[in-house]
């Protein structure tokens, strides 16, 4: 270039400053928007189930291993703990003499020998398992005064020619839905162990049937559950019939109701019959459509927070570990005046908690201002934590509301346990018949009912409900 023209070799004028200046602005532009994006990507290469919302069963065997917590004491049963052992009856189904037949000393015989003490030892086992077959003959009599001839009238059990009575088919929906066991294993386990050669169809049948018997009591459930004054929400995928569907839960410490739709927002949710009614304070994980029931109150899930303020902190966001710490100490503090019986915190100390709130968020906003492009993962959590304050604490002003989502958490596992043992489920109504018997039985199990029994009484024409 000339320095007397200002020209390039040939013929074409140099860049002015201005044109120099906006293409050093596009460049920082695209090695933000790069760094961004190395930023997020290394992000997903670190994440784990302590700080996101990845499963620990997803982490595959790369995962770290957990480090076991050491308390400095020796290893197993404590000092003073009464512990457990398998315990001798006192009325033994059955006693066997084991009697000695020819002396230690002289080799003489001990038939008519004085017994002079006795050892006891006990084994508990299973008698022999196998089907009783009850035929039940129904007999014509004849009048003998009308000559008219009239039949009996067979049990509600004898259903047919030849049937499973309640107590098989009780089995077969412990089995298929508290056990999760697929409906060929379970087949087979019943050919083995019974000797009773159930067919596939037959275990459709029995948990259609057994779904039809419960669904009084789910009923009563979903009517408990909207009247609750606190109640937790979740949702999960599932495959049904080789397409993603939805299984939606609403539960408390004493109910438990499932429900399956095709779909995941706002219409499943009212097809599931709990928020439509609801007027108490909902606990969920903060997904957009819960805020369409504007009638309730909102809690959000302080475990999901946590995860994602330990990764905002492990990327150098100091705010978030410091608000991660608040979020811990204030659960601590709540949990205390509980159990020192309070039903509140004391003022100065409420006011401190959300005054810390207010300040770490404003060392975020700070730390993250608004720029064009789509938010970092940081400030956006930072600006759901701001718009949603009251959500997020509400544990510290309401002690009926939990610090999380855990028991909705917990209730959704065991479908999410039953999705990865069977793969999936082959009709949409076959989940619903084994949503309506998980609900039935999660319920009886929170209420100290035991499972075995409450399918029989299902079975039998009166299936146990939940007291209001």
């Amino acid at each position: 270039m000339s320095e007397a023209t200002g020209e390039v070799p040939g013929g074409a004028s140099a860049p002015s400053y201005e044109e120099l200046a906006e293409a050093l602005a596009d460049r920082d532009r695209v090695i933000a928007e790069l760094r961004a994006e190395v930023a997020e990507l290394r992000a997903r290469l670190e994440a784990d189930s302590s700080n996101s919302s990845l499963p620990p069963s997803a982490e595959g065997l790369g995962k770290k291993p957990a480090q076991p917590r050491r308390s400095g004491g020796r290893r197993g049963k404590r000092p003073g703990s009464p512990g457990s052992h398998l315990a001798m009856v006192a009325d033994p189904d059955e006693v066997i003499e084991h009697a000695p037949q020819v002396c230690g000393g002289c080799g003489g015989g001990l038939e008519a020998a004085q017994v002079v003490g006795a050892a006891r030892r006990q084994v508990f086992d299973l008698p022999p398992v196998r089907l009783a077959v009850v035929e039940h003959r129904v007999q014509r009599r004849r009048c003998s005064g009308c000559k008219t001839v009239t039949a009996g009238v067979f049990p509600a059990a004898a259903r047919s020619p030849a049937c499973y009575g309640p107590q098989v088919r009780a089995l077969i929906a412990y089995l298929a839905v508290h056990q999760h066991l697929p409906v060929q294993r379970l087949a087979g386990l019943l050919a083995d162990l019974l000797g009773a050669p159930v067919a596939t169809g037959t275990v459709a049948a029995v948990l259609a049937e057994t779904a039809e018997r419960v669904a009084p009591a789910v009923e009563a459930i979903r009517q408990q559950l909207a009247a609750a004054p606190v109640a937790h929400f979740d949702e999960t995928g599932a495959r049904i019939d080789g397409r993603l569907h939805w299984l939606h839960s609403a539960s408390t410490d004493q109910l438990t109701l499932y429900h399956a739709d095709s779909r995941r927002g706002q219409a499943a949710m009212d097809a599931a019959g709990v928020l439509p009614g609801f007027a108490g304070v909902a606990v969920h994980d903060g997904w957009a459509p819960y805020r369409r029931y504007t009638e309730v109150e909102h809690a959000l899930c302080n475990a999901h927070h946590l995860r994602e303020l330990t990764a905002a902190a492990e990327a150098g966001h100091d705010w978030a570990g410091h608000l991660a710490g608040l979020l811990r100490q204030a659960h601590r503090w709540v949990e205390a005046a509980k159990a020192a019986g309070a039903s509140t915190l004391d003022p100065a100390l409420l006011a401190a908690i959300h005054a810390r709130y207010d300040g770490h968020l404003a060392q975020a906003a700070a730390a993250n201002p608004p720029r064009p492009g789509p938010r970092s993962k940081p400030a956006a959590l930072a600006d759901r934590l701001d718009r949603h304050r009251d959500d997020v604490l509400r544990f510290t002003t309401d002690f009926r509301v939990p610090f999380d989502n855990n028991q909705a958490e917990r209730d959704i596992r065991m479908v999410k346990l039953q999705q990865k043992i069977s793969g999936c489920w082959r009709t949409l109504p076959g989940t619903q018949a084994f949503c309506a018997i998980r609900s039935y039985l999660s319920t009886a199990r929170k209420h100290g009912q035991h499972t075995l029994d409450v399918l029989r009484q299902a079975l039998t024409g009166t299936p146990w409900l939940p007291a209001t």
